[in-house]
């Protein structure tokens, strides 16, 4: 009973522990100043959690205080982008990714959520 119980947590484990959510940023470091005050930030997800429901991904760039909903890339499946504003007094910013997304499993579908490192981009 007892090797069982073993194996059987071992196999959890397994399943559980080897799933991985990855945040890649696509979005260049340095950017030429624009005189929109508009820049593009892209990012891609790659997760080998099998539970992931992809159609409930709702990406955001958060800049300070500010979220921006962001779109998916035409013709792709796990890339997003969107634009955001940097007035022309700054010649930086700090910016981050957050995606909500809903996972299975038994019962009702769980609500969770990546944040991705801290990027930095750089207006010339």
């Amino acid at each position: 009973m007892t090797k069982q119980f073993l194996a059987l947590a071992l196999l959890l484990a397994l399943l559980t522990g080897c799933a991985t959510n990855t945040v890649t940023q696509l979005t260049p470091t340095t950017q030429p100043r624009n005189p929109t005050g508009q820049y593009r930030v892209e990012f891609q997800l790659d997760s080998t959690q099998q539970t992931v429901r992809w159609d409930t991904i709702k990406p955001h760039a958060v800049v300070d205080l500010d979220t921006y909903e962001m779109r998916q890339v035409l013709r792709t499946t796990n890339r997003w982008e969107t634009f955001i504003p940097i007035p022309a007094s700054k010649n930086q910013v700090i910016y981050q990714f957050k995606v909500d997304y809903e996972v299975t499993q038994f019962g009702k579908p769980l609500l969770t959520s990546k944040l991705s490192p801290l990027y930095k981009m750089v207006i010339k």
